[in-house]
């Protein structure tokens, strides 16, 4: 392990005197690091076959110098690296790096933030310039280069969204529709989402789709697509009840699914309804209902709700006409409820390139636009976290009760092994 030693005894020189700014010396120490881990990974591989000789006595496996230099685009800048190379000439055995695979030119944080750049307007044209400030040069951003990542992009995800689905399972589902502008076309891109939890709580990307969000028809292909695959139907999906999704779950699913609408989604659409005087009372209030310990206590609270703004019947029957879908949270462990009340899921993972939509030109195309938000939920979903108490989410999909939060004794008939789900 590396460690930074301060020794007084040390003389540093002076980064004024050399010349050297604050950005070129983290980017010199970054090079400068980069090739130590490189040469520490080749000698424990040296090490590691050091036991591998010829019949003469001679190692077989032994270092052959450097490959030829190149740069590697890294948000410490532009850094320049000269790879070792090991001499292995055993067939079924190869030496590569794994902090710097072969024909790597951009860290993959610095891959990350393309997507969004493009998702945000920044056009093919625009990345050389805009990026070369931040990383030292515009090496390996050219307008083909961006192009060349957006075409391998479309191609890495539509070959994702066939893949086999049968081995995987996901027991919670949100689902949502999310728009973009695009450059190049008239009309908007509307991205149909679904973000699932595994029977482990991991929280992974399902499916991203061309689509209109409330359109029965489009989510109903989505979703035959995903069962024909292998996939079966979630114990539980959340979303905003304008979505054309829900429709189409019960058809494609045989009315599997139990369904929860989106609070955050329904907040705002009662507040809509609302004069604006009232609005930061009415929602005091709906927080009030779905925080409550219990459905009763929730009940309750949707009544008083109803009494306070009975003047605005249009306001309330939001609420009070749709309490099995929006209470449907309690019937799961209380852990749980927080992630189940609302999309949130998905839409943070789009926030950051939604905020500037209404002051950039979007996407250059349909095709691009819906590659990006594929690559940005799949760089996003690496840092999602675990759901509060994951060892739950089996349970729930082995068919266990759960009321107003608590496990209950009594348990779903056709109850399948917690471990084979778990598994």
């Amino acid at each position: 392990m590396l460690k930074i030693v301060n020794d007084s005894n040390v003389e540093v020189p002076s980064v004024v005197e050399g010349g050297v700014g604050l950005d070129e010396l983290c980017r010199l120490a970054a090079q400068e690091m980069l090739a130590l881990a490189l040469e520490t990974e080749r000698r424990a591989y040296l090490d590691a076959h050091a036991g591998v000789i010829d019949d003469d006595g001679h190692r077989v496996v032994v270092g052959n110098g450097y490959l030829p230099a190149r740069k590697v685009t890294t948000p410490a800048g532009m850094l320049d690296v000269t790879a070792p190379r090991v001499n292995d000439p055993r067939p079924d055995h190869r030496f590569s790096p794994a902090i710097l695979p072969r024909y790597m030119r951009r860290s993959p944080k610095v891959t990350e933030v393309l997507p969004i750049l493009y998702m945000r307007g920044l056009s093919t044209g625009d990345f050389a310039p805009a990026l070369e400030g931040f990383f030292g040069s515009d090496a390996g951003l050219s307008s083909s280069t961006i192009s060349r990542l957006c075409e391998a992009w479309q191609t890495e995800h539509a070959k994702w969204a066939q893949r086999d689905l049968s081995e995987v399972d996901y027991v919670y589902w949100w689902a949502d529709g999310i728009w973009f502008n695009v450059r190049l076309a008239e009309d908007r891109l509307y991205c149909l989402v679904i973000v699932g939890v595994r029977p482990d709580g991991t929280k992974e990307l399902v499916a991203v789709a061309d689509g209109y969000r409330e359109s029965t028809d489009s989510w109903a292909d989505l979703l035959r697509g995903l069962r024909d695959r292998g996939l079966r139907a979630p114990e539980l999906a959340v979303g905003d009840g304008a979505l054309g999704f829900w429709g189409a779950v019960r058809d494609v699913f045989d009315g599997q699914v139990s369904e929860q609408r989106c609070w955050v989604h329904k907040t705002a659409n009662v507040l809509d309804a609302l004069p604006k005087r009232l609005q930061p009372e009415a929602k005091k209030a709906i927080h009030a209902i779905y925080n409550s310990e219990t459905r009763a206590d929730a009940v309750d609270r949707v009544s008083d709700f109803a009494d306070a703004f009975d003047q605005f019947p249009k306001a309330t029957s939001k609420i009070t006409g749709e309490l099995d879908t929006l209470l449907a949270f309690y019937d799961f462990p209380a852990e749980h409820w927080k992630h189940l009340r609302s999309t949130n899921a998905i839409e943070s993972t789009f926030a950051t390139v939604r905020l500037r939509t209404k002051v950039t030109k979007g996407a250059g195309s349909r095709q691009a636009a819906l590659a990006m938000a594929y690559k940005l939920c799949d760089a996003a979903q690496a840092r999602w976290r675990r759901i509060d108490g994951p060892h739950l989410v089996a349970l729930v999909r082995a068919g266990a009760v759960f009321i107003d939060g608590p496990l209950q004794e009594r348990s779903r008939s056709h109850q399948p092994d917690p471990e084979d789900v778990a598994a």
